[in-house]
């Protein structure tokens, strides 16, 4: 058999794996909580490896060792970034968050816990968390679907559009059906799978160049600036810009709903604990994985005389050149999995923002948790195509497309969640009020287009705004007051527990 026979033989058994995963949680899901939310039941490798998967998405793969191969150690700065705020979510709000939203008139999404935590009878915060939520995700679904199509275009010679119908509708139908359990236990399989692979294409690559100590002098000698992290250059003004940029993409993680939603799914707070550790150890892991397979990638196609052409495919091509067949088209399938991963948790909040946040506020009656389920694929499938219609022509890098949706989720919800879970005085009209500025400045930012990334400023902006406009409405409710000392007790008493 050829090269891509295996290849294409190891992808039909990961397809046909993640439907069987899905038909699986199909089988176990019978309620609407079951379908949103794994019925809060979610083990803490399920959490944290599902976590783990669902945020990294094509940028661990194909994003971050690319930008590697073409800038150095400098483009580093973020995988650091997002380490501390992925370390920092988990050991702060993940227990806190698990606790309130259960306290909270038992939340299951982001918009109807901020509801219910703040009592905004209005009812317009969920209706702009909802939309938020839609608008932001179809830009980040669209960018996972992207990544399919780039994906069996370089791999397969296949048309792009082909690779993009085809992850797209594998993924539609295991998330369809299986809901948030299939999403997480997919996830599961697809972190475990892109650890593998990003430990054994860079070891490989340093093999075949003689060793750790051939493989950094080659790199020095090709590119020094590359094993620098600032860049080879002295700090200046634009270094100094990209590096804070870089470290901003932490900021992200406490507002990102398709991760702080695995939070919610956790057994009970003190679960948080082990799960914190099992995604940080998978994280670090991966991370390490993708830079040095992005800096050794630049010199394993030198010395081999070849262009890797799209830098973000260095992975996947120096799989295809270094490994048996068959291991080359599982670590191929270890790239679909980090796309894939991230679409289908992304539907499923997607679908939870029409369901739960849009639906009921406007639907006159109190539809059946089976009516519910429906309508949750419904939305699956609608958010979808969306995407895919979106994705049809696209439009700049995999990291860009996904920077723009983190940066607007972040600015638009981290803020809010963490004044939700460590200030008392936050109301609804300042959650309101700092979630819209927030969003907004991330657009207005984006279009002006500054060295700065946009999360910072969106990020300070909403903060500031929410502060300022919970400060001028706050009342004190002792219902509130009562509830946040609950949540509190219920996340002491289960660490005290668990200790």
């Amino acid at each position: 058999m050829s090269d891509q026979t295996y290849q294409l033989a190891a992808l039909v058994i990961y397809f046909a794996a993640m439907l069987a995963i899905g038909y699986y949680a199909y089988r176990r899901t019978s309620s609407h909580e079951d379908y949103m939310l794994a019925g809060r039941n979610l083990p803490s490798w399920a959490a944290a490896l599902s976590a783990g998967a669902s945020d990294m998405s094509g940028w661990l793969m194909m994003g971050l060792p690319g930008a590697i191969y073409v800038a150095g150690l400098i483009e580093s700065w973020i995988a650091i970034g997002l380490t501390i705020g992925a370390y920092l979510n988990w050991r702060f709000v993940a227990p806190r968050l698990r606790a309130y939203t259960e306290v909270s008139r038992n939340s299951i999404t982001i918009p109807s816990f901020l509801e219910n935590r703040l009592r905004d009878s209005s009812r317009l915060l969920r209706v702009a968390s909802g939309i938020v939520i839609l608008v932001f995700f179809t830009f980040y679904v669209s960018s996972g679907m992207v990544a399919g199509g780039v994906f069996f275009e370089s791999s397969f010679d296949s048309s792009y559009l082909f690779g993009m119908g085809l992850v797209a509708g594998i993924t539609l139908l295991y998330t369809l059906f299986g809901g948030f359990l299939g999403a997480s236990l997919t996830d599961v399989v697809q972190g475990v799978m892109m650890m593998i692979a990003l430990i054994v294409v860079p070891v490989m690559a340093v093999i075949a160049l003689g060793g750790p100590g051939e493989a950094i002098s080659a790199v020095r000698e090709l590119e020094p600036g590359h094993l620098s992290f600032a860049g080879g250059t002295a700090l200046t003004t634009t270094a100094v810009v990209g590096i804070i940029s870089a470290l901003g993409w932490g900021l992200g993680y406490f507002g990102q709903p398709h991760i702080i939603v695995r939070f919610m799914a956790l057994r009970n707070p003190s679960a948080a604990t082990a799960a914190r550790r099992i995604g940080m150890g998978w994280m670090i892991v991966s991370m390490i994985g993708a830079v040095i397979g992005g800096l050794v990638g630049l010199a394993y196609f030198a010395e081999a005389g070849n262009d890797v052409g799209d830098p973000e495919t260095v992975i996947l091509t120096m799989a295809q050149l270094l490994l048996h067949p068959v291991v080359a088209g599982f670590v191929l399938a270890a790239v679909l999995a980090a796309v894939m991963s991230t679409i289908s948790s992304q539907l499923i909040v997607s679908s939870s923002a029409l369901v739960e946040d849009l639906y009921k506020v406007v639907g006159k009656s109190a539809p059946s948790s089976r009516v519910l389920v429906t309508l949750g694929r419904v939305c699956v499938l609608v958010v979808a195509v969306v995407a895919a219609l979106l994705a049809l022509d696209p439009d700049g890098t995999i990291l860009s497309l996904v920077g723009f949706a983190w940066a607007g989720f972040g600015a638009s919800f981290g803020p809010i969640i963490l004044l939700s879970l460590f200030w008392r005085k936050l109301t609804n009209w300042g959650a309101l009020a700092g979630l819209v500025t927030g969003a907004l400045t991330v657009f207005a930012w984006d279009a002006w287009g500054t060295d700065l990334y946009e999360i910072i400023p969106g990020f300070l902006v909403n903060l500031v705004v929410a502060v300022v406009v919970s400060l001028l409405t706050y009342r004190r409710d002792e219902e509130i007051e009562q509830e946040f000392a609950d949540a509190v007790k219920l996340v002491q008493v289960r660490e005290t527990t668990a200790s």
